[in-house]
């Protein structure tokens, strides 16, 4: 029976380093981006990591007939990991259209891909940002949706919804993965976070001012009602997340999922301040971080981490990684950049 996966966004941060731990452990991936966000040098570090060049298909899901006829060439797929989506939620609020098309378009071609060959199975790639600020901590996977603070948190929302609906009236099933803060990167330091233009997340910004592309780091925000005033994340090594997806997969491949539907939290269950991960960053690295505290940033939530009993029993995972590990292997990541 084929082991054949697609991972869309299969070139960028999270989806790279989900390709290795789904080749890792046998799977054949294809892997489907446009490359908007990434380069297509990934697929040969992906390669030097596993052995493997795994199947690349250039395409831009928003784009219908190419979407569909990616399906067409590759009938055999047995489920998805779907990554293709913008993420910065500064930018989707100054361009929600942006965000909508790309979003909530590829998700709506993918499902239609899906749906005419019969592929059941799809890990859904989503966000704590559907929780918005939280009324309860830690957030539990039961917590309501709130009012999304972002385009970008509501194509999530939306999305969720239209895998829900899809399932209701087709054999779809989705296991939807609520991701906190990925930072960090692969061991080999061969695969990490990069993003093109300036960084709208904490961690790469960090290390690449610390390596001398940027002049300061851009702390948004020291007003919050927080113990030192910068907003709280939970934020996780991006490789105990890349492992939750293979998980993830093979728990609808062996028909061990208990609903069509399932949803779990993706994070360590303990919240850091900015100034916390600034904090391991220079203790981890040696180095003196140059920064200045700017005035709040739109669609910015003051404080969230996960609680994550449900994912840790139900799904049998469980992050492992620390932060000054996160922070380290993110430093060693772009310090390797630098050597290219």
């Amino acid at each position: 029976m084929s082991k054949k996966i697609l991972v869309t966004g299969g070139t960028g941060y999270i989806g790279s380093h989900t390709v290795v731990e789904l080749q890792q452990k046998g799977f054949e991936v294809i892997v489907a981006d446009n490359l908007s966000n990434s380069s297509i040098d990934v697929l040969d570090n992906i390669a030097a990591i596993t052995g493997i060049r795994p199947l690349f298909e250039k395409v831009d899901l928003a784009d219908q007939e190419p979407a569909l006829d990616l399906f067409n060439r590759h009938p055999d797929i047995r489920a998805l990991v779907h990554f293709a989506a913008f993420k910065a939620v500064g930018e989707s609020v100054a361009d929600p259209l942006k965000y909508y098309r790309n979003n909530v378009g590829s998700l709506l071609n993918i499902l239609m891909g899906m749906h005419a060959h019969g592929i059941r199975n799809i890990v859904f790639s989503s966000s704590c940002t559907v929780y918005g600020q939280p009324e309860e901590l830690p957030v539990k996977e039961t917590a309501p949706v709130q009012t999304a603070a972002s385009p970008y948190g509501n194509t999530k929302q939306i999305s969720e919804e239209i895998i829900t609906d899809t399932s209701a009236v087709t054999p779809l099933q989705c296991i939807i993965l609520r991701y906190f803060n990925p930072i960090g990167a692969h061991e080999s330091a061969l695969i990490g976070e990069l993003p093109l233009g300036v960084p709208s997340n904490l961690m790469p910004y960090i290390t690449q001012t610390a390596i001398g592309k940027r002049e300061f780091l851009n702390v948004w925000g020291d007003d919050y009602k927080t113990p030192d005033g910068t907003p709280i994340r939970d934020y996780i090594h991006v490789v105990d997340l890349a492992q939750a997806h293979v998980i993830s997969i093979e728990r609808m491949l062996e028909e061990n999922n208990q609903s069509r539907i399932e949803i779990f939290n993706l994070g360590t269950g303990t919240g850091y301040s900015v100034f916390d991960v600034i904090k391991s960053f220079e203790r981890t690295s040696k180095l003196k971080l140059a920064y200045k505290v700017m005035a709040r940033r739109p669609g910015d939530v003051e404080k969230v981490w996960a609680d994550t009993e449900y994912a840790n029993r139900v799904l049998g995972w469980k992050a492992g990684r620390g932060l000054d590990e996160m922070t380290l292997s993110a430093w060693n990541w772009e310090k390797k950049l630098a050597s290219w």
